[in-house]
This record gives C-alpha cells, sequence and structure tokens, in this order.
C-alpha cells in the first residue's frame, strides 16, 4: 500500500511525541510513590504505564494517516506493549529498560541473517525511500547491522551501570541522536551508490 503524505511536522510530532511526553512526564514523577490497589509504583512504572497506549495511539493515529507503518514501527510496538506490560505487571522497571537491547538485537539479527543469504533485508524495507545500488545496500546493511549491535551493547552497559534518570536521558536524546548521526555519516555512501552515478567504483566504499 502506498504511503499517503501528511504534514512533516505532524507525523514528526506522532513519531517523537510519546518519546518526549514519557521523558518530561518521568523527569515530573520520578520522585513520587504511588500507591494502587495496595501496591507501591514509583514514578518510572506509572510512566511507563501512561507511555503504552499514548504509543498505540500514536501509532493508530499515523497508520489513519498515511495508511502505513513500517514493519519496525510494527515490531517496536509490539515490544513495547510486552516489555512495558511486564515492567508494570512485575512493578519491575527492568524489562521496560531491555526494550531497546531487544530491539536492536533483532533488526540487527535479522539484517544479519539477511546478509548470510546474500540479500539485503533492508533494501526490501527502505527501498521506496533511499535509491541505492545493490552494492550500496550491501554496504549499507553491514554497517547498520553493526550499528545496532553497538546499540544493544550500549544500551545493557548504560541501565546496568549508570543511574535510572541517566537511562531515561540516553533514551530519549541519546539513540535517537546516535541513528540520526549515523545516517548523516552515510552521504558518501549515498553520493557514490545512488542509482542514476557512476557505479564503475562501486566496491571501493567498503
Amino acid at each position: 500500500m502506498t504511503e499517503r503524505q501528511v504534514n512533516g511536522t505532524l507525523k514528526a510530532g506522532l513519531e517523537f511525541g510519546p518519546i518526549l511526553a514519557f521523558f518530561v512526564a518521568y523527569l515530573w514523577l520520578k520522585d513520587r510513590i504511588f500507591t494502587i490497589s495496595g501496591v507501591e509504583y514509583d514514578g518510572f512504572i506509572v510512566v511507563t504505564a501512561g507511555f503504552i497506549p499514548v504509543f498505540l495511539l500514536s501509532m493508530g493515529l499515523l497508520w489513519r494517516l498515511t495508511g502505513h507503518l513500517s514493519r519496525m514501527q510494527v515490531v517496536t510496538a509490539l515490544l513495547i506493549v510486552v516489555f512495558g506490560g511486564l515492567s508494570v505487571w512485575f512493578n519491575d522497571p527492568r524489562f521496560f529498560k531491555m526494550k531497546p537491547t531487544i530491539i536492536y538485537l533483532l533488526f540487527g539479527g535479522l539484517l544479519g541473517l539477511g546478509l548470510l543469504r546474500g540479500q539485503s533485508w533492508l533494501q526490501y524495507v527502505m527501498e521506496g525511500l533511499m535509491p541505492l545500488t545493490r552494492e550500496g545496500w550491501m554496504i549499507l546493511t553491514r554497517r547498520l547491522m553493526a550499528f545496532f549491535l553497538g546499540l544493544a551493547l550500549l544500551n545493557e552497559v548504560i541501565w546496568r551501570t549508570m543511574t535510572e534518570e541517566a537511562w531515561v536521558y540516553f533514551k530519549t536524546f541519546g539513540l535517537t541522536a546516535a541513528i540520526f548521526l549515523f545516517f548523516v555519516l552515510q552521504g558518501r555512501l549515498f553520493r557514490d551508490h545512488g542509482l542514476g552515478t557512476d557505479d564503475d567504483g562501486a566496491g571501493n566504499d567498503t
């Protein structure tokens, strides 16, 4: 199905708004304890419980407006429900903190599996957004696989060794900035392997 075009600001708001809302709510409630049905929940758990429906509502509106959700968005939503739900159910923030690790391991592992088969599954997902040569897709897939696996490791190190607040800052701003920077640094790859360019040196950018 072709994705319908919507206002860029609105689309960005639906994609990133829930994350920023989580961050603001966490800063507001992080030091509070809530007693619900005789059970004490700290601010992180309460904010996580609120984040799940807000995220799903945003994805539902995005799908309604564009008629399309990427596979990555669908998988992310599923993992948010599962791991966020586990954190709330067991009153244990560790499940939600592990979610980015699972997401990046899953995406990195899938890209690696495709590479073992001599395929770029990233091309299958994103070809309409970035027209590249086959060699360009293979290079980008290898790099993104390594990048995702690195983010998974970094998330584990941060949530296990640093404060909860540090992890929230990392989750809200660090991961987003890292992904943005990764694609900015691929400028040469996009230039050398974009369709319509001279492919004679396609194998030189490894």
